[in-house]
């Protein structure tokens, strides 16, 4: 019973990111169902699923407690602080109870499925100019999320290894029609960080399966097959070409051409190394970027002011994020983190892990990103996360040693 409302519960999660804040509602029962199992002795502390969801939990939350002591806005900090704290029972719920075969068939399964849902619903989009989402009233397509949440492209990008995944048995043409599509979907939703994320993703997932040789190639011919659909869609799509065109300029090498290209997040990035230098410990307060902006942006910045606020909502990059907003503290929280859960992970048999390869692609730091610590962005990577997590074989840490790992 507990396993099938996890998988429902994770499912709703991630098939709601769409509605916004929505998906939280499933992402709370599972806290709610985490919490009372907790109390009941129900889940395992000691397995490794469980101690790794507290270490992931601790190495995301503590850095915003670090933060909040002498946050710019300590009302907005210590708000999230609290609010977060919902994830770790979230993540033990879900890294415990999803552990069976069938389980983990079942999320593979239906996380294909709102993959595939989103990407039919662009497709309808880009043919027709409608969606389930509402019609085409911005300058690329939105889908499901709405013109006024254009996440279409970076999440169908995050998602695509679990399709690639989930259909790796089927027929070949099959599996390259699909494929296609999602490049073409994905590249005509405008977000140039969406294109970076989906070739990481096929790489990191082609690595699991062939090795890094293949791997090269696999990207190689993602790259090869996005590039050809790109320039049919230069001829064809007005907003696409002005993309493109506005990608293109920042190869002209100066410092103004490089910011139009990157949509003017030099400031930004300028402002985030601004606060992180002025705040090298602990940051400026986690969600607290906004509001120490203009403090610490140039004169004459173009975000300062943005949306009636003080500044741009985030540094757009996940490494400046952490930097700015939670300093070497909160980097050196993650990287903790990281390096526990990889070098403690039990050995999988199965070569296929399409949460981990999603999580690579998503994480990268050489890409621009959505703020980690907001709801939806944030709430987004730990689902995946307690997915990955649940993935590993079930072992016990019996003691305080670390688990080798002998893959």
């Amino acid at each position: 019973m507990t396993e099938r409302l996890a998988v429902t519960t994770w499912l709703l999660a991630i098939g709601l990111f769409p509605a916004g804040r929505l998906s939280e509602v499933p992402m709370l029962a599972a806290a709610l169902a985490g919490i009372w199992l907790l109390y009941r002795g129900r889940i395992d502390v000691r397995s490794w699923q469980v101690r790794a969801a507290g270490v992931v939990f601790a190495g995301y939350w503590l850095p915003e407690l670090l933060s909040a002591f002498d946050s710019v806005a300590p009302a907005k900090s210590w708000s999230e602080v609290a609010l977060d704290l919902r994830y770790l029972p979230m993540l033990a719920f879900w890294s415990a109870r999803i552990q069976s075969e069938a389980a983990r068939r079942l999320t593979l399964t239906g996380a294909s499925a709102v993959a595939l849902l989103w990407l039919i619903d662009g497709l309808l989009q880009a043919t027709t100019g409608w969606s389930l989402g509402g019609p085409v009233d911005a300058d690329r397509l939105s889908g499901l999320f709405g013109a006024d949440d254009l996440k279409l492209g970076p999440a169908l990008a995050v998602l695509a290894p679990f399709v690639l995944a989930w259909q790796r048995g089927m027929a070949v043409p099959l599996r390259a029609l699909t494929a296609a599509a999602l490049m073409a979907i994905i590249l005509l939703a405008g977000t140039r960080s969406a294109w970076i994320t989906l070739l990481v993703g096929v790489g990191a997932l082609a690595w699991q399966w062939w090795g890094a040789r293949r791997a090269a190639m696999a990207m190689l011919l993602c790259a090869g097959v996005m590039t050809a659909l790109g320039a049919g869609a230069w001829m064809t799509s007005a907003s696409f070409a002005s993309r493109m065109d506005r990608t293109l300029v920042g190869l002209g090498g100066d410092r103004a051409a490089l910011d139009f290209a990157l949509a003017g997040r030099l400031p930004i990035w300028d402002t985030a190394l601004s606060m992180a230098g002025a705040h090298p410990m602990n940051g400026v307060g986690v969600r607290a970027f906004r509001y120490a902006y203009a403090d610490y942006a140039e004169p004459g910045d173009p975000w300062i002011g943005f949306q009636s606020e003080g500044g741009a909502g985030h540094a757009h990059q996940v490494v400046l994020e952490l930097l700015s907003e939670t300093g070497v503290l909160g980097l050196a929280c993650w990287i903790a983190a990281l390096v526990w859960v990889l070098r403690t992970r039990p050995p999988r048999g199965s070569p296929q892990d399409p949460a981990a390869a999603a999580l690579i692609a998503m994480l990268f730091p050489l890409n621009t990103h959505y703020a980690f610590y907001s709801s939806a962005w944030g709430g987004f990577m730990l689902c995946l996360l307690a997915l990955w997590l649940s993935q590993r074989p079930r072992q016990r840490i019996e003691t305080a040693g670390p688990v080798r790992d002998v893959a």
